[in-house]
């Protein structure tokens, strides 16, 4: 009966109903849970240089397939109401509209710039105080002077909603990566459940803005190099201390609800070879929507995921020539394109057997 559904499930089909959009909308990536539904995950994509529309498609559907979740992916698309992604397009993601049925936000845009309706329904979001993941550049994942609310502008999302802002890369890009430490005393921390050590070929962040407030979990050391293999810089005052790599933050719109975010400065697309990246993931998902974490959470991939070497693609056509549409992430789907010119060898990323 309709009546005994939640008012969220309500609501997701009055705006489908309404706005004539299927679950299956060609403008976003939807999954539906397999086994009992755990809550709604919206993962939203676009940035040039980390490869998020890789990782979201390949999170949801570990999410979806093997956790409960209902999973809707969003996009960035090229200019001028073009239908393929366009990860370079400030402007083009498309489907915030979802946020208005979500239980948890996971977030690893760069330097957006939404425009007001957009920012109405992230404004929304964020003062009904409902979760947050931020990946990567989160950090830095809106950019201008615009007001989400009197109290956040598009410049501020980072600081305010995970902890941190941009700072610096305080690895040598492309040459050091990182590899995680457990902070002490969070050793039983629920999110680090089942998590062994994180390699990640993405460079250190620079992280200097966390309070007493915020509660770090994994700290990152710089490594000689970007082999898994490589030993850590452990004479290198750039590891003293180590900088934090995961943390947890609580945050609050004037006038909104109270509410949590977790975020990691690890998160490009080659990152999440390393099972145990995807684990601490899955973990902070279900730790910040309320369900008990797994002893060891599942996070083998449902569909071969074939990640892309990080850099910016200055190639205007590139995008367009590559025409990915969402439903090429699909279930079943596992789409594959070269490194960009200029990527490091880097034999660890999987690739299709010929």
């Amino acid at each position: 009966m309709l009546c005994g559904l939640p008012r969220r499930v309500l609501l997701a089909a009055l705006i489908l109903v309404s706005s004539g959009v299927s679950a299956g909308a060609a403008d976003r990536l939807v999954l539906e849970p397999k086994g009992e539904a755990r809550g709604h995950i919206v993962l939203v994509s676009g940035d040039e240089e980390y490869r998020s529309e890789e990782v979201m498609p390949m999170l949801a559907k570990i999410l979806s397939q093997k956790h409960g979740f209902r999973c809707t992916v969003l996009f960035a698309f090229g200019p001028n109401g073009a239908e393929y992604i366009d990860s370079n397009n400030q402007e083009g993601i498309r489907g915030f509209d979802s946020l208005k049925t979500a239980d948890l936000m996971i977030i690893a845009t760069r330097f957006r710039h939404p425009s007001a309706e957009q920012a109405a329904e992230i404004a929304a979001f964020l003062k009904a105080g409902r979760p947050i993941i931020g990946l990567r550049t989160a950090t830095h994942a809106f950019r201008g002077g615009e007001k989400f609310s009197d109290d956040l502008t598009f410049d501020q999302f980072g600081r305010q909603i995970l902890g941190e802002q941009w700072v610096s890369h305080h690895g040598h890009h492309k040459v050091e990566g990182a590899r995680s430490v457990v902070e002490a005393g969070a050793e039983q921390h629920p999110v680090l459940t089942g998590v062994g050590e994180i390699f990640a070929p993405s460079d250190v962040y620079g992280v200097v803005h966390l309070t007493d407030k915020d509660q770090i979990l994994l700290r990152g050391a710089i490594t000689e190099t970007l082999d898994p293999q490589s030993k850590t810089l452990a004479d290198d005052k750039r590891n003293m201390p180590m900088q934090p790599l995961a943390w947890l933050h609580s945050y609050q719109l004037q006038g909104g609800a109270a509410g949590r975010s977790f975020c990691t400065t690890a998160g490009a697309a080659v990152d999440f070879v390393d099972e145990d990246l995807r684990r601490l993931i899955v973990n902070a998902a279900v730790y910040l929507t309320g369900g008990k974490v797994p002893e060891k959470a599942d996070v083998a991939y449902v569909d071969p995921f074939y990640p892309t070497f990080y850099g910016f693609i200055n190639d205007g056509n590139y995008y367009r020539e590559l025409n990915l549409k969402p439903e090429d992430f699909a279930l079943g789907k596992s789409p594959y394109r070269d490194d960009p010119a200029g990527s490091p060898k880097w034999p660890f990323r999987p690739v299709p057997q010929k």
